[in-house]
């Protein structure tokens, strides 16, 4: 027993340390059967065959695989060559994701900021407004903007009436369209965990630099980013995974000009003419991805720690 601790506090340590396998066991069947289940079925399928009228067969092969990397012709007898459209569509939703991540950063930054430095009532007020957009399914919440932004919708109505512009901008089946869709589906998502950081920033840091003649500039990019860092890295994370097979925005937002994964995965388990095996491929495909990007960032963070 430790020196000074009292007999009651280390026998209920001790209860709690022999009885934590059986108390995280909810814990791990929870994500053994909604977690690694599933991921582990897609991996299944993605070596199937496809069967005629939609489904797989129990025949394991690399055809999905194949199909996605490499283009062998209508009948399969060409000499192979790299398929670009499949990693054209790979590469577009990279680039929509990562315009929606900083769109987000820029707003998300001092609307965390601005909220963390609010008394304690405003705070929780403006907490409030902004989760409000999550009591509304996704679904409509992208309806809603494509309504906003289409050539008859509210915005192109008011800018023609207040004469900004004399005909209406045609923001939507645009790549614009699609990353102010993932923008507003998950903007929350960036602030909350830079909110989390700034609350804890100890403001005397800034002042003391202030002190020191630094600028604002100086002392946002050497005393306020490195301690707020871990936040930003979080909220990007959060906006960039998601953005990355997001589906909804590019099928309701853009056109076939801003096909992204997740709506190439989405047509491949619709209706009966899908093909199951490469949708599951394309899915392992963009899981993998997802995971290095998270394992480089981890093993980045663990060297910075030593």
């Amino acid at each position: 027993m430790a020196a000074g601790a009292p007999d009651g506090a280390s026998s209920k340590s001790d209860i709690y340390a022999g009885n934590g396998p059986r108390l995280m066991l909810p814990v791990w069947v929870f994500i053994g059967l909604f977690l690694l289940l599933p991921v582990a079925l897609m991996g299944v399928y993605s070596f199937l065959t496809k069967e005629f009228r939609g489904g797989v067969i129990w025949d394991f092969t690399l055809t999905a695989y194949d199909q996605f990397f490499l283009d062998r012709g209508l009948f399969g007898d060409d000499p192979a060559k790299i398929e670009w459209t499949y990693i054209g569509i790979f590469w577009r939703s990279i680039w929509q994701a990562g315009m929606a991540t900083i769109m987000c950063l820029l707003i998300g930054f001092p609307t965390a900021w601005f909220i963390a430095t609010r008394d304690a009532k405003t705070r929780s007020i403006w907490l409030f407004l902004i989760t409000i957009p999550y009591w509304v399914n996704l679904l409509i919440r992208t309806v809603s903007m494509k309504f906003l932004i289409r050539d008859t919708g509210p915005l192109n109505e008011f800018l023609m009436w207040s004469g900004v512009i004399n005909e209406p901008l045609g923001l939507i089946n645009t790549n614009f369209a699609v990353q102010l869709g993932l923008f507003y589906s998950y903007l929350p998502f960036m602030v909350l965990p830079i909110y989390a950081a700034v609350e804890r920033y100890d403001f005397s840091l800034s002042e003391a630099a202030a002190d020191l003649y630094a600028n604002v500039w100086t002392i946002l990019q050497l005393v306020i980013l490195p301690v707020v860092k871990p936040g930003i890295i979080a909220g990007c994370i959060l906006v960039f995974v998601p953005s990355l097979g997001a589906f909804l925005a590019p099928d309701l937002l853009g056109g076939a000009k801003t096909f992204m994964i997740g709506s190439l995965i989405e047509e491949q388990f619709k209706g009966n003419a899908g093909n199951w095996p490469f949708g599951a491929a394309a899915s392992m495909i963009l899981l993998s991805i997802v995971m290095a990007v998270l394992l480089i960032y981890a093993r980045s963070q663990t060297k910075g720690d030593k």
